[in-house]
Order: C-alpha cells, then sequence, then structure tokens
C-alpha cells in the first residue's frame, strides 16, 4: 500500500515524512522546492507496513519548465498511491496553492486526508480549523518538528488504507545504485531501465537531489534501481544542500548490491569517476563502469571514414579499460552504452545482476584447494624472515588450505604456516587469480591469512584488504 503525500511547496512534507518514518532519508531544508521527484520510504504503525510516497512542491502558477515536471511527478505518485495526504501549513493558513491542490484531489478517485503542519504546541490546535474549508475532511494538528499529533495522523492513516493483501511481502531484492558525477545521465538510464519517466532528466546539472529507489522485475526477479545525486570533489561543494545529496548518494551505494558507476563520453574517464568507483569498492558493493553518451562522440564523415573511425573508438575504449584495471584493484568492467538511444542499455543491466550473483555465490571447498594448488605452482610463495627471527631464519610461505567463510562480498580463509610472513606482493598475486578464475572482476572480496592454529578470524599475521582502492 502506498500513501502519496501533497502540498504547495514548504509546507513541511518532508520533515513529516522523516518524522513518520523515523529516519532521516527525505531531504529536508529551508530553501522551498528541495524535493523534486517522488521517493518512497517504508512506514509501518502497529504492524501495519506501507509506503509513504514523498513529492515535490506542487505550485500551478510556477512557469519554470523543472517546476511542470515535479508537478506530474507529483500527480504521478498521486495515481499509484491508494491514500493521499494533503500537508498543509498552519502558520501560513489556506493559500492559494492549498486549494488548487485541494480541488485536484477532490477530483481524484482515492480518500485524502489533511495534515496542518507546524502546529508547534497546544495553543496553535485551533490554526488547524480553517482548512475545513478545502472540502476535505476534518484537519489533523500535526508538527514535524515537535512530533504533535504523528500518532494521530498515522492512526488515521491505517484506519483509510484498504486492507492488506496476502501477497504485498517482497522476495529477495537485488539493489543496483546508479552513481556518477552531475549530469553524465544518470536519472535517462533510470528511466531506460524502467521504461518510464519516473524520474525527472535536465540539462540543467544537480536536478536529482535525492536517492529515489524505484521497483521492477527483470525475467521475474524483483530489482530496486535507485538514481542518486551527483557527487562532485569534496572541495568543490559549497551548497548545503548539495552537501546533504551527495551524502545521501553515499549511503545508497553502501546499501547497493551493485553501483553502475556512469562516465560522459566526452570526458572520458576522469579521476573523480574513478574516485566515486572506489566509493562503491570500499563499501563492498560490486562495480560495473557504464560510459554514456558514448553515441555523441564524433562520428564518420563518409562511408570511406566508417572503419577508420570504428577502430579509433575501439582504441579509446581499450585506453579506458586499461587505466580502469591499472588505477582499480576491482578491475570493474567498462561497457559503452547512450542511455538517449537505449544502445547496450539492457546488457548494463545484465552484468549487474551478474555481478550480484557473483557477490553472493558459494565456490565449493574443493574447487577452491584445486585452484590454490594451481596458483602455487605457477609461482612459488616468497621466501621471509620468522617473526622474531634474524636473517639465518629464512623460511618460505606455505599456504595449506583455502576455504570461503562468508558472501556479500566474497571472503575467504587461507590458512599457512606460521614460520614466514605472508607479503603484500604474494597476497594481490592470489587475489588477481582469484578474481580472474571465477570471474570476480569489480566484485570486492576479502581474504584472511590465518597461521596454522588459529581460528579464521582475520587474525593472520596477514590479511588482504577488501577488493578496493589501488595496489601497492
Amino acid at each position: 500500500m502506498k500513501v502519496a503525500v501533497v502540498g504547495y511547496p514548504n509546507g513541511g512534507k518532508s520533515s513529516l515524512i522523516n518524522r513518520l518514518t523515523g529516519t532521516r532519508e527525505a531531504v529536508v531544508h529551508e530553501r522551498p522546492g528541495v524535493t523534486r521527484d517522488r521517493k518512497e520510504l517504508d512506514c509501518d504503525w502497529n504492524g501495519r507496513a506501507f509506503k509513504l510516497i514523498d513529492t515535490g512542491g506542487v505550485d500551478f502558477d510556477d512557469q519554470d519548465p523543472l517546476a511542470g515536471s515535479i508537478r506530474e511527478q507529483a500527480q504521478a505518485g498521486l495515481a499509484d498511491a491508494q491514500l493521499a495526504v494533503l500537508v498543509v501549513d498552519a502558520r501560513a493558513g489556506v493559500r492559494p496553492g492549498d486549494e488548487e491542490i485541494a480541488a485536484l484531489l477532490r477530483r481524484a478517485n482515492l480518500p485524502v486526508l489533511v495534515a496542518a503542519n507546524k502546529i508547534d504546541s497546544v495553543a496553535d490546535v485551533p490554526l488547524a480549523a480553517e482548512f475545513h474549508r478545502l472540502g476535505l475532511g476534518e484537519p489533523i494538528p500535526v508538527s514535524a518538528a515537535q512530533g504533535l499529533g504523528s500518532g494521530d495522523l498515522l492512526d488515521r492513516i491505517v484506519a483509510t488504507l484498504p486492507p492488506a493483501s496476502a501477497d504485498e511481502e517482497d522476495g529477495e531484492l537485488v539493489r543496483l545504485a546508479v552513481i556518477g558525477r552531475p549530469n553524465v545521465g544518470k536519472s535517462s538510464l533510470v528511466n531506460r531501465f524502467l521504461g518510464d519517466e519516473r524520474v525527472i532528466v535536465s540539462d540543467v546539472a544537480g536536478t536529482t537531489r535525492d536517492a529515489i529507489d524505484t521497483q521492477l522485475e527483470v525475467e521475474g526477479r524483483p530489482v530496486v534501481i535507485v538514481d542518486t545525486a551527483g557527487m562532485r570533489r569534496q572541495s568543490k561543494v559549497s551548497d548545503s544542500v548539495e552537501y546533504y545529496t551527495a551524502l545521501r548518494s553515499q549511503r545508497a551505494a553502501e546499501r547497493a548490491d551493485v553501483a553502475i558507476v556512469v562516465c560522459d563520453a566526452t570526458d572520458g574517464i576522469t579521476a573523480q569517476d574513478l574516485r566515486i568507483a572506489e566509493l562503491a569498492m570500499k563499501a563492498g558493493c560490486a562495480t560495473v563502469i557504464a560510459i554514456n553518451k558514448w553515441d555523441l562522440r564524433a562520428g564518420p564523415s563518409s562511408a570511406d571514414d566508417e572503419a577508420p573511425s570504428a577502430r579509433a573508438d575501439e582504441l579509446d575504449l581499450e585506453h579506458e579499460r586499461a587505466r580502469v584495471a591499472e588505477k582499480l584493484r576491482l578491475r570493474p568492467r567498462v561497457l559503452t552504452i547512450s542511455a538517449r538511444s537505449g544502445r547496450h542499455v539492457g546488457r548494463v543491466l545484465e552484468e549487474a545482476l551478474a555481478l550480484a550473483d557473483r557477490r553472493a555465490a558459494r565456490i565449493p571447498t574443493p574447487e577452491l584447494n584445486r585452484f590454490l594448488a594451481e596458483a602455487i605452482e605457477a609461482r612459488q610463495p616468497p621466501v621471509g624472515g620468522r617473526r622474531g627471527s634474524g636473517p639465518s631464519g629464512a623460511h618460505r610461505l606455505k599456504p595449506i588450505y583455502i576455504a570461503q567463510i562468508g558472501t556479500r562480498p566474497p571472503r575467504f580463509a587461507i590458512q599457512v604456516n606460521s614460520r614466514a610472513r605472508v607479503t603484500r606482493d604474494y597476497a594481490f598475486f592470489l587475489e588477481n587469480r582469484l578474481r580472474a578464475r571465477y570471474s570476480l572482476e569489480g566484485v570486492p572480496l576479502v581474504i584472511d591469512f590465518v597461521e596454522r592454529g588459529h581460528r579464521s578470524e582475520g587474525r593472520g599475521p596477514a590479511r588482504s584488504q577488501r577488493g578496493a582502492g589501488r595496489p601497492a
């Protein structure tokens, strides 16, 4: 069940949603018009679960194209909901914009509740009476800031919603976060995945200001696509709204299974793109890099130039892939796409789901130990001094046994003899061989080297760090 929360700009919709959900997921700022796309958040009251749809402020008099897109998103949220909550500013009284939205809701075929916000004390409760004139029933006095009346509002929401159906429980979801710099085409790619104008797309950088979750099914498999705000270098972020939206983008990557890092083909893969990919990798998120707008590259001027141009593009792509392999230890795949035309978009989605599967898969122990024996045969472990011994106490490292001890991300424990240290170089060698053998490019993994006689708790003499960052 879904509840659309609508209202005139700066009425406190996002603040009220944060109060009702007990989170800080919705972006709140004193500046009006911060919320643009619609965002769904889980809410639970007295054992009844439902979703609150946060929408942008609706102003029918604003002729800005972006304001028009916000209105369309709010109306789409109403079409998808079973109940609407109109949030009004009790201190400001009934405004012309409130009456226009109320007229829209009276024409809608769904029940409506009026939440008179900013009733911060009992003495302010009579202010809510003015909103009877909207013709939508008795207003409910609430305070998003103080929490006054929030329980009463939730009681009314639960009582008004239709009975829950038996199939509302979701299966295990795969979360795909679409992240990248501003204005590289993240929202266009999300809309192409969904086959619908679900999120607002604009040439203005920074249009998306929140992490927007949207569910879809891919061949019967439940997937959540998360559109995020663009992330610039920290030194260039001076606006408080941009700071908090970038922070939410980082959190979206931290709770995702796979991150699709979108780059702009006209810029190539920049240093900031690599930083964003590292951020996802350090969060334990599998990663694929999608170079968007590949169709905007300079094309051939004639049929005779077609082959040389194609070869040049291929060389450029190979250069980008080599740079990624050099800079990013996870060595994620680099794919070219066009969100505008849809070219290779399906391939990116397939790769992302395959990465989610590999991130959650378990490799049989006998297979892993065959791999370890072949790796040792290909490259003998180093000779090093025993802990606390002098130069004469040199012993060769001996990996004895390997097993997978965790998933999401994959984690392995290698038992070694206690006579030699594990060098960083040999740890990276085993990690790279493991990644190549089991197609774990772009998947973070952890390897613990445990001395014989110790339990596998990551307390061995050396440990390969999670698959992120740059090799030493």
